[in-house]
């Protein structure tokens, strides 16, 4: 496994003996076109959960591949078809990251409490700035932000 694959250079991956082997490679260098196409759908009035792999993954792979600072500008992996699938991992909405909340309260050992799930959620910020749909943090700071609300 390759995290922050975006901040690698290009020509770590290629030459390299793909057979009997299995790669996962994890970037942000696509998340531009993945919020794009998550934009895409919610403003035509349709749910982050109807959007399908093959509704993004030839644009995510054209971005990455294209994508200077990506880890596969212009790779041969990608220019020779040897990645198998882009999975994108879409931006949370509101209601995403309530769930995201009430999991760390769980993990935590604490009792649900949707007064504080509602009050966590609305210290987040989100994107665009007019529409304000998505998290911009996921649930990276959901720990913290408990913290202010729970003494151990």
């Amino acid at each position: 496994m390759f995290d922050e694959m975006d901040k690698m250079h290009a020509d770590l991956v290629d030459g390299v003996f793909y057979q009997k082997a299995i790669f996962i490679y994890l970037t942000n260098a696509g998340a531009e076109r993945i919020t794009d196409v998550a934009l895409d759908f919610w403003r035509s009035g349709k749910q982050r959960e109807d959007i399908k792999l093959k509704d993004i993954e030839h644009a995510l792979s054209a971005s990455v591949f294209n994508n200077k600072n990506s880890g596969f500008w212009h790779s041969s992996l990608i220019d020779r078809n040897l990645i198998d699938y882009f999975v994108p991992f879409l931006p949370l909405e509101y209601k995403h990251l309530k769930m995201c909340i009430r999991v760390k309260m769980q993990s935590r050992g604490y009792d649900i409490d949707e007064d504080i799930v509602s009050r966590v959620a609305e210290e987040m910020t989100f994107f665009p700035k007019e529409e304000k749909i998505f998290s911009d943090k996921g649930c990276k700071i959901v720990f913290t932000k408990l913290d202010y609300y729970y003494d151990d």
